[in-house]
């Protein structure tokens, strides 16, 4: 799969320049959305009994005039889903998903378009019931909560992607309709023409991110009204009958649940799963009360790192391990983030907001459209939709800003892993270095000190600089080349006079095949250029840990060896080069990745 370049604007900075060498794409937008329709003027205090005066039924007719009602939907709803043979279940067994169901009945019948299913099933409510009021001595219609059946229709739904649309059975007859803007995506992209892959209600590749993202945009500039009415009409068709005896009286749409997810896709999982546990780990330890009311806008978060004393509230964090990932949930007041991995290569960031009244937007007063705008609580109706998208938006990104502070790094049982482990080299078994010991734990804090990283470790055992590894002083030490063909080594005098071995051939191996260069009383090398067809192999460390041992199994009677200037070492690929020791058949081994910054000569 090709990668495509894309635009990154919308990701903050900070994060992409830590970890955007990974990313591949990103998608901000709607992922669930939950729609409510309810008749406003109906929840007001005496509405419906001026709605059965409207319809010129009694009050104590109620309760036939409602089963009526309720008939007649029921009907519809059947007669409806017979007509597309289609699927009609009573469901008695509230622990199962309706979602799922739905999706192995589509799946089965290859549905792409129109009806799935329809299913039936007693839920809590608020309905509305005759209640008589003894001081009063009258009968009154009272909202209260109760049960009654709800029709699921679920669709197939040609620029939605599946959905369901909820219709109570009994008054107030609300409508509750579900739909996520994940599929919707997708049947944008589907008419595009851009290739993508999709998992569940989110997508690991998409050819083209950039264009992706300005088809989300344009669901945030849909006429959601219209578009609900049209699904309303499709599950509901007696609406029309119900509220046309009451005038003004009409379905009023609210968005009662939203989910503003950011996705960023990953090239790889194993990349997205060594971060996320330093991304989870930060947040637990990291992120308290103050942080979660300012990623959530709230003002009562100080600057200095406070709560307000006016806040009254709650803030919760949760980690929960889920089927699809590992879950990590801050909640403010029943509004949330969250963060998980989908599917592996998909770090998505999401806010969901349950009680938008906690947020402001700049709008006039409702009723008075033409009035003075000011900054007014957020509204549930559609009408603010776009805003709410906003806040969600803003929420993300600045806990992604915060992600990208995590100074965590690998456990480090995974960093000395690879130096902790017994190595076998030429039939030989070399062990692994033990970090907690004393020892090794003395010649580790020694290496890592500067002056070698200026003056290279084996100009230090030259000058005799090695006490503090083995306590003893080193001297006479030899230079060893291994090669399957002829490699030579050139030492030049600083002066500009050759002296020492001017050419190693083959012909001068010994039966190890190494070509031994004596180091000793006098060092005249200005550089070292060493040529051959092997790549260094193996650890620094452990090679620091053989030294160490070699020198302290005899007590060696050594001479002080002077360097006036320490050498350089020229390695390219292709090449093996060992330290080793006179008197002593031990092989010391440097790997490439050590040499990195270190000066050896």
């Amino acid at each position: 799969m090709k990668k495509v370049a894309f635009s990154r604007d919308g990701l903050p900075q900070s994060f992409i320049d830590r970890f955007g060498q990974h990313v591949t794409g990103f998608l901000s937008g709607f992922d669930r959305l939950r729609f409510r329709a309810t008749l406003r003027p109906l929840f007001q205090p005496g509405g419906m009994e001026i709605y059965l005066c409207s319809c010129k039924v009694l009050i104590k007719q109620f309760g036939a005039f409602a089963k009526g009602l309720t008939e007649q939907i029921r009907q519809a709803a059947y007669a409806s889903f017979e007509q597309a043979k289609r699927p009609i279940r009573y469901l008695t067994d509230s622990s199962l998903s309706k979602e799922e169901l739905a999706r192995r009945l589509a799946q089965e019948a290859g549905i792409q378009s129109g009806a799935i299913c329809l299913l039936a099933c007693v839920e809590p409510c608020l309905s509305f019931h005759l209640r008589g009021d003894r001081q009063a001595k009258k009968l009154r219609v009272v909202l209260e909560h109760s049960k009654c059946t709800h029709l699921y229709h679920y669709y197939q739904h040609a620029q939605l992607g599946q959905l369901h649309v909820r219709v109570q059975t009994w008054f107030p007859f609300s409508i509750d309709v579900c739909l996520n803007g994940r599929q919707w995506l997708a049947r944008q992209m589907d008419q595009a023409g851009i290739a993508y892959h999709q998992r569940d209600n989110c997508f690991v590749w998409i050819e083209d991110c950039h264009k992706a993202q300005e088809l989300l945009d344009q669901q945030l500039r849909s006429n959601w009204a219209g578009l609900l009415d049209s699904l309303l009409e499709l599950a509901h068709p007696l609406h029309r009958q119900i509220t046309s005896r009451m005038e003004g009286l009409h379905y009023y749409w609210s968005a009662s649940q939203s989910e503003y997810a950011t996705d960023i896709l990953f090239d790889e999982a194993d990349h997205l799963a060594q971060l996320y546990p330093q991304f989870l780990h930060h947040a637990v330890k990291s992120f308290q009360s103050p942080d979660v009311l300012r990623f959530l806008g709230n003002r009562h978060a100080l600057q200095k790192g406070q709560v307000h004393p006016c806040f009254k509230g709650q803030v919760t964090t949760n980690l929960k391990q889920r089927p699809e990932g590992v879950r990590l949930r801050h909640s403010l007041n029943g509004n949330s983030l969250k963060i998980y991995d989908k599917e592996g290569s998909v770090l998505r960031v999401e806010t969901t907001i349950l009680h938008p009244e906690q947020f402001k937007v700049y709008r006039p007063k409702e009723g008075d459209a033409q009035g003075q705008k000011q900054w007014r609580k957020l509204r549930r109706g559609v009408a603010d939709l776009h805003r709410r998208a906003e806040v969600s938006h803003a929420a993300n990104e600045r806990y992604l800003i915060a992600l990208a502070s995590v100074t965590g790094s690998s456990p480090l049982q995974n960093q000395a892993a690879e130096v902790c482990r017994a190595v076998c080299y030429r039939g030989r078994r070399y062990r692994g270095l033990n970090p907690l010991a004393e020892a090794d734990y003395r010649l580790l804090h020694t290496v890592s000190r500067g002056e070698f990283a200026l003056g290279g470790l084996l100009g230090a055992v030259a000058r005799g600089d090695v006490r503090d590894f083995v306590g003893h002083y080193a001297g006479e030490f030899g230079l060893f080349l291994s090669a399957e063909d002829q490699a030579a080594v050139d030492i030049e005098e600083a002066a500009g006079e050759s002296e020492g071995v001017d050419f190693v051939g083959v012909d001068d191996l010994d039966s190890e095949r190494h070509a031994r260069v004596g180091v000793a009383h006098q060092v005249l090398s200005h550089a070292v250029d060493i040529f051959g067809d092997h790549g260094i192999i193996n650890h620094l460390g452990r090679a620091l840990d053989f030294l160490r041992e070699s020198l302290a199994e005899r007590d060696f009677t050594f001479e002080g060896v002077e360097v006036d200037a320490l050498a350089d070492a020229a390695i390219p690929d292709g090449v093996d080069v060992f330290l080793g020791v006179f008197r002593t058949y031990r092989i010391l081994l440097l790997h490439r990745s050590a040499l990195r910054g270190l000066r050896l000569f």
